[in-house]
């Protein structure tokens, strides 16, 4: 496994990609000041996006499938984790982008390469908070399995 994409898994077989490009912005107010240079203030973090691209060889790597996967996943308009196969997650990201072009062509049209691009933006605040949300339905489900057990003992 390269990548995970929510259930989508990465690899040889799906959508081997061959570049990986991270792209991080940081927001910065200024303001102007008389005889200085401009003092500046740290806003926030800005956008956070991973490009995916690659060439497919459906006769050896996925293929259609594997890209109709990927516009459906987007098509939902849903969040999905970012999880690489060493096990760093990445954080939520939805799918920005998807497009391919299929070229060297077998008689019946279907493409015997094809080149993708996958964008994919961040949208969850911080890891901290990911896991803050993780911790808390852990805590509710403990809850409300205790609450099951003591039911059932009663």
């Amino acid at each position: 496994m390269m990548l995970a994409l929510g259930m989508f898994v990465f690899m040889r077989q799906t959508l081997p990609y061959q570049s990986m490009q991270r792209s991080a912005d940081y927001s910065w107010a200024s303001n102007s000041r008389i005889g200085k240079r401009d003092a500046f203030q740290y806003l926030g973090e800005g956008e956070d996006k991973i490009t995916l691209s690659g060439d497919l060889y459906p006769e050896l790597t996925g293929g259609k499938f594997s890209m109709l996967t990927l516009y459906a996943m987007a098509e939902q308009g849903r969040a999905w984790p970012l999880i690489s196969g060493s096990g760093w997650i990445y954080g939520m990201f939805i799918v920005s982008n998807v497009s391919e072009t299929g070229t060297v062509f077998f008689e019946d049209g279907s493409p015997r390469k094809i080149s993708f691009t996958l964008s994919l933006t961040r949208v969850d605040e911080s890891l901290a908070a990911l896991y803050g949300d993780i911790g808390k339905q852990a805590e509710s489900l403990v809850g409300k399995a205790g609450d099951l057990l003591s039911k059932m003992g009663a």
